[in-house]
């Protein structure tokens, strides 16, 4: 993750007020090439998220692989940043006390495979533990909320590979042995919007939390528990999509599709 264009055109958007007495978990939605939204709003000050959420500390999950790097390692700490895995979160949601919210990427590499300009899409069907076991948002004693960043597909044009090509094959072959899957995208120029470079492109992010979903803790929850709190998610993030498209530059004719 990086340092979007401007502060000025990454902003964040509260819909409901976060209790202190409870812990959540954010489902953030898509993950873009770098997920510039949940990083600049969520690791960073450069929104307001401390006055946003009074007594709320935002905790953004990422691959534990990049801790493995030096230099990125100790910049991903100095911004709060954890290794998205059960012992991380375990320990966040029922060892730190309460008013903690995590924040994950929940389409993660697969998602990314398929971002590009002009597409609302996640990868959602099958996320039913985001990331870390079927059954542990039931499991967790938090509560979820559903985010949405629209812009977040629009700073980078990627090739995207269709499904049963070789390179969707070499990127699929990387994201389950490494944990990510490389993408070729471009953005602009260093002088120029006209050239091609990796500085993203000039476009407005706008994060939007939603509403939170109380999940009562479940010791031995069944199947049918954690599908019926995945659907009530699934539900709450198109309702969310759907609310604010029009405020932010999308058709009404719009539609979130959920893979």
């Amino acid at each position: 993750m990086a340092a979007p264009t401007r502060a000025s055109e990454i902003q964040l958007v509260k819909t409901h007020n976060l209790l202190t007495t409870r812990n959540y978990i954010f489902g953030y939605h898509p993950h873009g090439i770098m997920g510039f939204g949940a990083f600049c709003n969520f690791s960073t000050e450069a929104t307001g998220v401390g006055q946003k959420f009074p007594g709320i500390q935002p905790y953004l999950a990422t691959l534990a692989g990049n801790f493995r790097m030096p230099i990125l390692r100790d910049y991903l700490m100095s911004g709060g940043i954890c290794p998205v895995n059960r012992d991380s979160i375990d320990y966040i949601l029922s060892k730190n006390g309460s008013g903690n919210a995590i924040i994950i990427v929940v389409g993660g590499a697969a998602e990314s495979l398929n971002c590009t300009p002009g597409k609302n899409s996640v990868t959602l069907k099958n996320r039913k533990g985001f990331g870390w076991g079927p059954e542990s948002f039931c499991l967790s004693r938090a509560d979820l909320v559903p985010v949405y960043s629209f812009g977040e597909n629009e700073v980078y044009k990627q090739v995207i590979f269709e499904e049963g090509s070789w390179g969707r094959w070499v990127q699929k072959k990387f994201q389950k042995h490494i944990g990510f899957a490389p993408c070729i995208f471009h953005g602009r120029g260093l002088f120029s919007s006209n050239t091609w470079g990796l500085l993203p492109y000039s476009k407005p992010i706008t994060t939007v939390v939603g509403e939170p979903i109380t999940i009562p803790k479940i010791d031995n929850p069944s199947q049918k528990d954690v599908d019926l709190y995945h659907s009530m998610y699934v539900d709450s993030l198109i309702k969310l999509f759907d609310k604010y498209k029009s405020k932010f530059g999308l058709p009404e004719t719009e539609v979130l599709e959920v893979n």
